[in-house]
């Protein structure tokens, strides 16, 4: 499958026009023409093009990046770095099976842990500002479909807590959650996932059927403060007397906001275990 210019540049954030110069002056890429001279792009070409706007933005002069790229071919890079690149190129063309394929590949070299934390979860953070729309459902789902067989098929190393996983109202994104459901499996907690879009009375009807620890809530999707204080606020109202610890990149931005709502902020797996051994606690050993 190739590509015409105009998907290159949109995928890749390099100009038409700058694709067309580098070509005359660089003779980079090298499209293959139609009958009608329309260029059309290979995957390898895609992933090239995208290599050298890498190297480009850490300060190498487009020459510098293009004779980097020639010289080492991405077959030649270094394990985790050439299957990342041969994901993204394979999504590019919109290639499910070869997209699917890198991951399996992957999956088959690395450690569950590492595979989770290593290569997976960098390709969720990286799409948005990769992908256009239909580029990200596609490799969100490969990725969310690996996430769930992972959380499926993972059985705990001993006795720990129990978490409810959810997201709030409108929130899309939940391989974050996924992988922290993951993560927290591994480590030994029981975690029940909602998944997204989880809407305040279904994650009530949770809390009094299942009794967890702790509910961990994932925003992702960008909001305003006043959206991140509303979802939080009523996750809080929904889930009580259980604790809500929020997570996510919309949580990050807006700390004052789920603070105030009556949440707790968890950055990592590490994080959310260390606030759950806190709750643990009897109220008077946490005295000062």
């Amino acid at each position: 499958m190739s590509l015409r210019i105009r998907t290159i540049a949109r995928l890749t954030g390099i100009r038409e026009a700058t694709l067309r110069a580098w070509e005359r002056r660089h003779g980079f890429p090298r499209p293959s023409r139609t009958e009608n001279n329309y260029r059309l792009y290979s995957q390898e070409e895609v992933e090239n093009v995208r290599r050298v706007a890498q190297l480009i933005a850490t300060g190498l002069s487009v020459s510098e990046a293009i004779e980097s790229v020639r010289a080492t071919p991405a077959a030649a890079l270094p394990r985790l770095e050439g299957l990342t690149e041969r994901f993204w190129s394979s999504i590019a063309v919109m290639d499910a099976t070869r997209a699917g394929a890198v991951l399996d590949e992957a999956a088959a070299a690395m450690e569950p842990a590492a595979y989770c934390n290593d290569f997976l979860l960098p390709l969720l953070r990286e799409m948005s500002t990769r992908l256009d729309i239909a580029r990200e459902h596609l490799a969100s789902g490969l990725i969310r479909q690996r996430l769930w067989h992972m959380l499926q098929t993972t059985e705990g190393r001993g006795p720990g807590g129990s978490f409810l996983l959810a997201c709030p109202p409108r929130e899309q994104h939940e391989g974050g959650l996924l992988a922290l459901a993951f993560e927290l499996k591994r480590r030994g907690h029981q975690v029940v996932v909602l998944g997204a879009d989880t809407p305040p009375e279904a994650l009530a009807s949770a809390c009094r059927q299942l009794h967890p620890d702790a509910v961990a809530l994932s925003l992702v999707g960008r909001r305003e403060a006043s959206e991140v204080a509303e979802a939080v606020s009523r996750a809080v109202e929904a889930a009580a007397p259980v604790p809500v610890i929020v997570g996510g990149p919309a949580a990050r931005e807006h700390l004052r906001a789920v603070f105030r709502s009556g949440a707790q902020y968890a950055e990592t797996a590490d994080e959310l275990e260390a606030l759950w051994r806190q709750l643990r606690e009897p109220a008077a050993q946490r005295l000062p």
